[in-house]
């Protein structure tokens, strides 16, 4: 693929996401991509076959960006302590930020598509990010930081906490102070108190 058209469907990608945030996914129509994006239906169609196939790449860039941000940030000299408190931090900012957020549409996309469960990019997700926080646990009961007999569990429970604060974001809502009492929980959790 050619520069130019890398850009273009990096472009196309970009405004998609845009458009399934607000409209979630179950509602956007090709035809509202071509509309957004200002290209011809053929020209669209020469990158994406389906609002499917679209979707898939936006998640995938999703999870590009939100790997970029964080790995951005980590210090060389970070603790796992540091890194976990950072990477809490992040998912704060992403719980309670202005930009939108495309979880209504990921949830309508796995309703409304019948993925099997060991290729549904959700659990690959959750699973890639729960393997990610155990290492971070391990590193830190080695340095002394951590106390967790449960690396693996701790990391799911982790994972869980925050899947469950998306969705009461977009149910019932959450505030700042709930998601502080949540990571402060997590952190009390596995951070061994110097006496």
């Amino acid at each position: 693929m050619s520069e130019k058209s890398a850009q273009k469907k990096k472009y196309i990608v970009e405004t998609a996401r845009e458009v399934f945030t607000e409209k979630g996914y179950k509602n956007v129509t090709m035809k509202d991509i071509v509309e957004a994006c200002g290209i011809s239906r053929g020209g669209l169609y020469l990158y994406f076959s389906s609002t499917d196939e679209l979707f898939m790449d936006v998640l995938k860039m999703e999870a590009e960006e939100a790997d970029d941000v964080f790995a951005g940030k980590v210090r060389q000299d970070a603790s796992p302590s540091d890194i976990l408190a950072l990477f809490l931090k992040e998912q704060k900012k992403e719980l309670l930020g202005k930009k939108g957020s495309l979880t209504v549409a990921v949830y309508e996309y796995f309703f409304q598509n019948k993925v099997p469960r060991k290729d549904h990019p959700l659990k690959q997700q959750f699973d890639a990010a729960v393997k990610i926080i155990e290492k971070l646990i391990e590193s830190g009961v080695e340095a002394g930081e951590f106390y967790c007999e449960d690396a693996r569990g701790a990391a799911r429970n982790i994972m869980y906490v925050l899947e469950g604060l998306k969705i009461a974001s977009k149910t019932r809502g959450i505030t700042e102070e709930m998601v502080d009492r949540e990571a402060l929980y997590i952190m009390q959790g596995l951070i061994i108190e110097e006496e």
